[in-house]
């Protein structure tokens, strides 16, 4: 099976694609947050490698295609924003406030936790980028010297988890306005979050797109300055 992965291009890409689609069904089905298509798909897929006896390398070699168009997928994003352009302008200071204390929530929080739980330098630095998109997550990673592998697998859970929960929260803290929630979802998870917004409505959706973007800029920026702290 393994060698049969190593020589198809698209096998690897199959079996993603087919545990997604089962994830999408199962949330049409059963309607329930905890089935989400990304989250289902993440785990049928380690059981099948698992099963299958097909190691990581194999598997991310077979599905690079699928992690090329994770930029142009993120790109996109900026689709809906151009459709709010107006709304956007007329609340620009606000935008920029709500996110840029968003990402210095994020990275504050990430360090208070590090050193509550002893966490070496390296461990620190690799979960700061937690709620940007996977695209620029893994370059700050990177270059601060985390675990750019282990930084992929937190920048996932963070998203799913957002997409879970993130309604209910708002709901929870009687959060109605589109913008501020659209904020929300886009600064503290990401791509991920933002496909959740876009279920909510179109003002949601293209908040959440900007944050995306404006949040990954400021997280770069301020990434390096928190990487002192500890």
């Amino acid at each position: 099976m393994e060698q049969f992965f190593s020589e198809s291009a698209y096998s690897a890409v199959a079996v993603s694609l087919v545990s997604y689609g089962l994830g999408n069904w199962l949330k049409r089905r059963f309607k329930l947050g905890l089935f989400n298509p990304l989250l289902i798909s993440i785990v049928c897929t380690i059981l099948f490698l698992v099963v299958a006896g097909i190691d990581y390398e194999t598997y991310k070699s077979g599905s690079s295609l699928l992690t090329w168009l994770l930029t142009p997928a993120t790109v996109s994003l900026a689709i809906p924003l151009y459709e709010e352009y107006e709304l956007l302008k007329a609340n620009a200071k606000a935008v920029i406030i709500g996110i840029i204390c968003g990402v210095i929530t994020s990275l504050g929080t990430v360090l208070l936790l590090s050193k509550l739980m002893g966490l070496t330098h390296q461990q620190y630095v690799t979960l700061l980028p937690k709620s940007i998109t996977t695209a620029i997550g893994m370059g700050v990673s990177e270059e601060l010297g985390g675990y750019v592998t282990i930084t992929v697998a937190v920048i996932v859970i963070t998203g799913v988890i957002g997409n879970i929960i993130g309604e209910w929260i708002c709901k929870v803290f009687r959060i109605h306005e589109p913008i501020a929630k659209g904020l929300a979802f886009g600064t503290a998870t990401h791509a991920i979050g933002t496909a959740k917004a876009m279920e909510i409505g179109e003002i949601e959706g293209a908040m959440s797109s900007l944050s995306i973007a404006v949040a990954g800029i400021f997280t770069v920026a301020l990434a390096s300055v928190f990487a002192n702290f500890m």
